[in-house]
């Protein structure tokens, strides 16, 4: 074991300050990696404040981050697929067990036993794991994703979580050029649906309450622009949907989208509201439409995104910090005051 520099909080209540971590010294399998950028993603503010306890309560000290993008420094002896020097990425796992169907498939992040980068039971050191607000990270080969040269460092770190996110439920329901999609919400989340949206060739529709993100939706590759408390913007739309992507993680009317699906068409959810969502089933009977949900993606979705964004030249739009602004970022996080995600410069730790 060696120890690594993190911030970590010590209590729900605390703010996360400097600290240690141990990391394993690489094993055969495992990739060292310097962590150059993470992104900060909604998730770490409700980990660090135990506000999941009833699903998964959070342990103490809480190293968060599961968008990391760094360099490697050392692999294992029977690693082959990354060399020391190569810019590499860690999303939301570093492990799964790899035997159930689910793994088998290529999706390690429905299977019962996966890893999680943080606050999850560390198989190879015991206690939890420790995420990417920290100097470095040893992951196992299999969960660690090769990085375009092309692409902006910072703006690729939320890729690993926000992006996939987004990808995973597109690419699922094949959506493709000459389709229209909605996307429900332009946050951290709805930001990279558009770009995505947009660069697989749909026609790409944002949803908003806010008048003053049209043009912004617009920039970032949004067709059109509706303003869904306008009724008569909306029922200008009936039928019209071949895809809605609603990342919306507060209270909203869900059914006032599904009545905008073609027949066949699919809502998904990426958001998460606190309290359940009334679905009004007569909606979906008449047009065999559909609601389905989505979490991150497998590995090998995850980097087919990241070769995609190489090849489109897509990252996410940050606010690039230091780590000492951390606890000043989750205040404006959670007042939506980011356009669209945070993201640390780790070098600023070793300040």
């Amino acid at each position: 074991m060696s120890n690594a520099k993190a911030f970590a909080a010590s209590s729900p209540t605390s703010p996360l300050a400097s600290t240690s971590i141990p990391r394993r010294e690489p094993k055969e399998r495992d990739v060292q990696i310097e962590i150059l950028f993470c992104g900060v993603c909604h998730s770490d503010l409700h980990t660090v404040r135990d506000e999941w306890n009833a699903v998964m309560p959070t342990v103490y000290p809480c190293v968060p981050g599961h968008e990391i993008v760094g360099r490697v420094t050392a692999v294992g002896s029977s690693v082959s697929k990354f060399k020391v020097g190569d810019l590499a990425a860690v999303g939301c796992l570093v492990g799964s067990d790899g035997t159930c169907p689910e793994c088998q498939a290529g999706f390690e992040q429905f299977c019962n036993g996966m890893t999680l980068t943080y606050n999850s039971p560390d198989v190879h050191s015991g206690g939890v794991t420790y995420g990417g607000y920290s100097d470095s990270i040893v992951v196992d080969e299999h969960f660690v994703l090769r990085v375009p040269s092309n692409l902006d460092l910072a703006g690729t770190a939320p890729l690993l979580c926000a992006g996939i996110t987004t990808w995973s439920p597109l690419r699922h329901w094949g959506v493709t050029k000459g389709q229209k999609v909605g996307i429900v919400g332009l946050g951290g989340l709805g930001h990279m649906g558009v770009k995505f949206a947009h660069a697989l060739g749909a026609h790409t529709v944002v949803f908003t309450t806010s008048e003053s993100k049209v043009e912004d939706a617009k920039r970032l590759g949004a067709d059109e622009v509706v303003i869904s408390k306008n009724a008569d913007e909306m029922a200008k739309h009936a039928l019209s949907f071949d895809f809605i992507l609603d990342c919306v993680s507060a209270d909203h009317d869900i059914n006032a989208y599904i009545h905008l699906l073609k027949r066949d068409g699919n809502m998904t959810l990426v958001g998460a509201p606190e309290k359940p969502l009334p679905l009004f089933s007569m909606g979906l009977l008449f047009k065999r439409r559909s609601v389905s949900g989505s979490l991150i993606g497998g590995i090998a979705e995850t980097q087919e995104m990241l070769d995609f964004c190489g090849e489109h030249n897509i990252t996410a739009d940050v606010e690039v910090i230091a780590i000492q602004e951390i606890n000043e970022a989750y205040e404006r996080l959670l007042k939506s005051d980011v356009k669209y995600r945070f993201s640390i410069d780790m070098a600023s730790l070793k300040g």
